[in-house]
């Protein structure tokens, strides 16, 4: 008896061993088959496998040099959001819901990392949607969002620019594919929605791709993109009604509008009634500070003014002195957006709008000093119970000058950004055929890159969400592609 329990007991054990050589020939077997199919197609797309591990390793030492993130002014007044959930009167509050979906991870090294993973993610995007063009030109298209310094700084600030970009870029891919279908265009509606509440510049993009669909002769779908736009941002707007029961679903337009003008507002031509010369300015255009400082200077007319800078009151008395500055001096106008549009195209950086938000583009030598305003303040509070800990920048040698150092020369030249807008519209011109898979990220980089001018100021981190756009728009016309 004891002699079979023996055998017994080796029979299992020879078993046992033969299940795990089998699994793990199986395994091995799965391997190789793996390898047999990936290999090739990496092999294939060497150039761009090649750019994005260069891209993804840049933003390893980013992350490594700046722990855990780097702060903008703005990052506070989104933190507040998101311990007391209510819509703020400057920025809808997508990129709150953002960090609040991140809020578990407890901790901004999560946030700087999904924003970081969301432009190499951007990246692949330009890459997919130009498969059908040559692939150094695919490879080319996304190398600016995967390696430019500036994109990589921009995705380590807390600020809602990754996001927005990924979110834009993903509706124009969608909705240039070949086949569409329902689905594509509730996609391509949602994260138009999402892009609407993280910048406010995403609502003019909605008509932009419905008029797309349209082109396409796409009647229906066009329908269900616009429903699944609009519904969420009417809901946002009820929610910012019931809060304030004011309509819109920001309470600012007006104050930035404001500013605007007063780059060139002549209050001798413009004549305003009593109520709206409180806000002019007597000193020539050309002696004014930057449009910001009419709305965060302590001794802007704006501010001076009861109540806080963003009522209901000093909006409307905003809007209204900015309307009819427009309407008095169109040219005068028109001449301070194309102004402000250019900046965009230099070929330098010159320092703009002032030297405090320049340095935020940068990154930094030393750790940033603590927010001075009072919102600032609060927010930084409530940042320490996000972080559960100290917010402050650590910057560690030598990966940070490592990144200070590419910093310097790796960039994308606002010269070759026109360069790369004009490339399809020549090449439509040549064709003598403006239909194409190019023309709506060529609008929509268009419409990205005027409408900050038009409505509040040039800014160096709007023209970046464009750029992606803008490449994909000449890679496909590198090829008839419809």
């Amino acid at each position: 008896m004891e002699a079979g329990r023996s055998a017994w007991v080796r029979q299992q054990a020879m078993t046992a061993r033969d299940t795990a050589v089998a699994t793990w020939r199986s395994s091995e077997g799965w391997r190789q088959a793996t390898a047999a199919k990936v290999l090739p197609r990496l092999r294939r797309h060497r150039w761009f496998v090649g750019v994005f591990g260069v891209g993804a390793l840049l933003r390893l030492v980013t992350m490594l040099g700046y722990r855990p993130a780097l702060w903008f002014p703005d990052s506070y007044t989104y933190i507040v959001t998101v311990f007391h959930l209510r819509p703020d009167l400057v920025r809808p509050a997508g990129y709150s819901f953002f960090l609040k979906l991140l809020q578990p991870f407890q901790g901004f090294a999560a946030v700087t990392a999904v924003q970081h993973l969301l432009g190499l993610a951007t990246g692949v995007l330009i890459y997919l949607a130009a498969r059908r063009v040559p692939r150094w030109a695919a490879t080319l298209a996304a190398a600016p969002v995967l390696l430019d310094a500036y994109q990589i700084e921009l995705e380590h600030l807390l600020v809602s620019d990754a996001l927005f970009t990924f979110l834009v870029v993903a509706a124009v891919v969608l909705a240039i594919r070949r086949r569409l279908t329902w689905r594509t265009a509730l996609a391509v509606g949602l994260l138009l929605a999402c892009a609407s509440l993280t910048r406010t510049v995403g609502q003019p993009l909605i008509v932009v791709l419905c008029a797309w669909l349209l082109l396409r002769r796409r009647i229906a779908l066009a329908g269900i993109t616009a429903a699944a736009a609009l519904l969420p941002v009417l809901a946002y707007g009820l929610w910012f009604h019931a809060t304030y029961d004011r309509v819109g679903i920001v309470g600012a337009n007006g104050v930035f509008l404001y500013a605007r003008t007063m780059s060139f507002a002549d209050c001798g031509t413009m004549d305003p009634p009593p109520d709206l010369a409180v806000l002019c300015d007597p000193r020539p255009p050309e002696d004014r500070p930057p449009s910001q400082e009419y709305i965060w200077a302590k001794d802007a007319p704006l501010v001076k003014l009861p109540d806080i800078t963003f009522s209901e009151a000093n909006d409307d008395l905003a809007g209204r002195f900015a309307m009819l500055a427009i309407r008095s001096q169109p040219l005068d106008y028109l001449g301070s957006v194309l102004s402000e549009l250019a900046r965009t195209f230099t070929l330098g950086r010159p320092v703009y709008p002032d030297a405090e938000i320049y340095a935020y583009y940068e990154f930094p030598v030393k750790p940033p000093a603590p927010p001075g305003r009072y919102p600032a303040q609060r927010g930084a509070e409530f940042a320490h119970k996000y972080e559960k800990g100290p917010i402050g920048t650590a910057i560690v040698e030598p990966f940070a000058g490592w990144m200070r150092a590419y910093q310097d020369v790796a960039r994308l030249p606002g010269t070759v950004l026109l360069v790369l807008l004009a490339v399809p519209l020549a090449v439509a011109i040549r064709r003598r055929s403006y239909q194409g898979a190019w023309l709506l990220p060529w609008s929509t980089a268009w419409v990205l890159l005027l409408v900050p001018p038009a409505v509040a100021e040039f800014d160096y981190r709007y023209t970046l969400p464009a750029v992606p756009l803008a490449c994909l728009a000449a890679a496909l016309c590198t090829r008839r592609v419809t």
